[in-house]
């Protein structure tokens, strides 16, 4: 890939929706590779950040994941809140400020250096409805490449056995790391929430769907897009 970089003339705040296996990950790291005011925003990575500094947030998660409860959303959106106050990107409206009775309302600059991809949040329509009061997305790609069926190889065995036309594109693969019956579960997890959550960022007008058959095909699109709304 090219190793041009463009710089961004308006925030981006970009969301990345695809089946586990998609290609997320590396199109993230082209995309900050390529606009480099872009930086990376990951709900997991702030997770264990801030249990391993031990600030309240994180005593507060780490208490409730030994209870063997999820990360309450409210939790979740307070950390990304935390880091996006930290790099001066949200502040409280006037509004909030005098009244300590009325939910804080925040706003955010328009400079493009507050340009991010947010990984791991939202993951569900009600998680993007809380998001939007924080903080507005404003491009949600959608990634699309052809899933491969099990009955091509023995994946169980660490083995595809693919035929030739399969072994250059990105499919819709579990991770070397994830057992079949783990992947299986995480897709039908993307499948049951992905819907509405898309449905939700469609109403707002800023979904963008791309299909390629490798990550290589799609980047180029990706960036050309991107280029187009915010370059």
């Amino acid at each position: 890939m090219s190793q041009a970089t463009r710089r961004l003339q308006k925030p981006a705040r970009i969301i990345l929706i695809g089946a586990p296996g998609v290609g997320k990950g590396t199109q993230s790291e082209r995309l900050l590779s390529r606009f480099p005011q872009l930086a990376s925003i990951s709900s997991g990575d702030l997770l264990r950040e801030n249990v391993r500094r031990r600030t309240s947030l994180g005593i507060e998660a780490e208490a409730a994941m030994q209870s063997g409860n999820l990360v309450p959303d409210s939790m979740i959106l307070n950390l990304i809140s935390s880091e996006l106050k930290s790099k001066g990107w949200l502040t409280p409206s006037p509004q909030s400020t005098s009244s300590s009775t009325q939910p804080t309302n925040y706003s955010h600059t328009l400079s493009p250096t507050a340009s991010f991809i947010l990984d791991g949040f939202p993951r569900t329509a009600s998680q993007a409805t809380s998001l939007d009061t924080l903080v507005p997305v404003n491009f949600v790609v959608q990634l699309i490449t052809p899933p491969l069926s099990f009955s091509l190889g023995s994946p169980l065995a660490g083995c595809m056995n693919l035929p030739a036309e399969y072994t250059t594109r990105t499919s819709i693969l579990p991770k070397q790391d994830d057992s079949i019956d783990t992947w299986k579960q995480r897709l039908r997890k993307f499948e049951e929430t992905s819907r509405a959550l898309i449905e939700h960022y469609e109403g707002r007008g800023c979904v963008w769907r791309v299909e390629g058959n490798s990550s290589d095909e799609i980047s180029p699109q990706l960036f050309a897009e991107i280029e187009r709304r915010f370059c």
